[in-house]
């Protein structure tokens, strides 16, 4: 959950003792945890001020732990202890009070947030009599309310001026972080820019490890050297490729340096947590993320008989959304229509052995999973210069290119020569989508139109 959004989760799993003590772990509603906690840990007969400030606090810790999978990232099977030496008391069973009842209905959507941080604050906090901490005293806000305090400017006794208290905008079920596949070279998403961004915070503690010039979402060599030297210093083994054990490991080291458990947290910036790569495309999108999605699915559609056929036009449309269900219930997928993370995992496979099988073809071959730029060096870039340099005998803005197999200076003008030239970003960078209208101009001028490999008669796999 550490790179997404902030919401209220429908349910939370509790350990009922400390973290590596033989006790049960029982998942229960959250609201009913933070109603539990909050009868546990302060008295119904205090000022109401003093009531909504303290389920705030209880609130923005237990969503901390969660948003920062503190426990899961340790390999733990649950979210929060009832241990008060680890986090916050709870009672399995216990009454709760009527009138804590009623403002945790009210308040439960609402966190503590530092300004200019993305996260739920790790609000700590002690009873204040019998133990003192950094945090807010739970017997002080009796005090400060009685001397006419609002909740939040007791919250900013104990926390500073520079705290928001934010209201999430849903209640869902949480799921975890890991996206369900292995991330390795050729991939392109918001998951692993979460990935780019982790281990160049990681790298300011850890120098050994190379930072990544551009975190960009495209899992290249220089991604997988900094995985490979990252998994060396934490005793992984080294192979570039980020498995779920990584991708925890990752998620606990980056928590840990920026100590975002911690009340003295630097705090989880905007920019971290802004994707170039949505994660979830639905009806209704547009623009080149759903381009590149369709351009998977259309080849996917073109070898399985069970998978609709559709165009790729760059629109989320009914007949894109009928596509994805047809390819979701031919994967055992909940047939939603919309391509979350799992349908992006299942479709990259789909699409990976298909690649993996297909026919040589002068014509045009199928994006080889391999985002193409300045400085790689590769038979598809060879393929692409010869591509390009036959698309140059009959139009004079592009310029042809020697075909090297390195991606060099000339290569990038030729790209952005022909990205201008048919509306495409002018990035210099061949992904899914330029290269889909690189090999179609190409092949409709070599081999006639219609000769794309998703649009050619072939043999079926399912």
């Amino acid at each position: 959950m550490l790179s997404g959004e902030v919401f209220i989760p429908e349910t939370i799993t509790v350990h009922l003792g400390a973290p590596d003590t033989d006790a049960a772990d029982v998942t229960i509603p959250y609201i009913s945890y933070v109603k539990n906690c909050a009868s546990s840990e302060i008295f119904p007969t205090w000022p109401e001020n003093a009531l909504r400030a303290n389920i705030y606090v209880i609130n923005s810790y237990a969503l901390n732990r969660i948003y920062t999978e503190w426990y899961r990232s340790r390999g733990y099977p649950f979210d929060i202890t009832s241990s008060t030496q680890y986090d916050q008391a709870f009672v399995y069973g216990r009454e709760i009070f009527e009138n804590i009842s009623r403002l945790t209905d009210e308040l439960i959507r609402s966190y503590i947030r530092r300004q200019g941080s993305y996260e739920p604050m790790f609000a700590a906090f002690c009873d204040g009599s019998r133990t003192r901490c950094d945090g807010l005293s739970q017997w002080g806000t009796v005090g400060l309310a009685n001397q006419g305090m609002t909740p939040y400017e007791i919250l900013q006794y104990y926390y500073g001026e520079n705290i928001d208290l934010i209201r999430a905008q849903e209640i869902r079920a949480v799921t975890p972080s890991w996206p369900g596949a292995d991330q390795k070279t050729g991939m392109v998403g918001s998951d692993v820019q979460t990935i780019q961004i982790q281990l160049n915070r990681i790298a300011q503690n850890f120098p050994a490890i190379p930072k990544i010039a551009d975190a960009d979402g495209i899992y290249d060599e220089n991604t997988a050297n900094a995985v490979r030297v990252f998994q060396s210093v934490f005793e992984l083994d080294p192979t570039g490729v980020v498995n779920e054990a990584t991708w925890y490991r990752l998620s606990y080291i980056y928590v840990s340096v920026k100590n975002l458990a911690e009340l003295r947290s630097e705090g989880l910036q905007y920019d971290e947590i802004t994707r170039s790569y949505p994660e979830i495309l639905r009806q209704g999108d547009y623009g080149d993320a759903v381009r590149a999605f369709q351009y998977f699915l259309a080849v996917v559609g073109a070898y399985y008989q069970s998978v609709l056929r559709l165009q790729i036009t760059g629109t989320y449309d009914a007949a894109t959304a009928d596509a994805v269900r047809s390819f979701q219930q031919t994967y055992g997928l909940p047939q939603t229509g919309i391509a979350d993370k799992r349908t992006w995992n299942e479709l990259y496979r789909a699409y990976s052995g298909i690649l993996a099988s297909e026919p040589a073809s002068e014509c045009a071959r199928l994006f080889p999973n391999e985002v193409l730029r300045e400085g790689v060096s590769s038979e598809n870039v060879r393929l692409l210069q010869q591509y390009l340099t036959y698309i140059a005998q009959f139009d004079p803005n592009i310029q042809p290119v020697t075909d090297t197999g390195y991606f060099g200076p000339i290569t990038r003008n030729a790209v952005q020569a022909f990205q201008r030239e048919y509306g495409l970003t002018p990035n210099g960078q061949v992904g899914a989508v330029t290269w889909d209208i690189i090999t179609g101009v190409y092949s409709e001028m070599k081999c006639g139109a219609g000769k794309r490999p998703y649009q050619a008669p072939g043999y079926t796999i399912r």
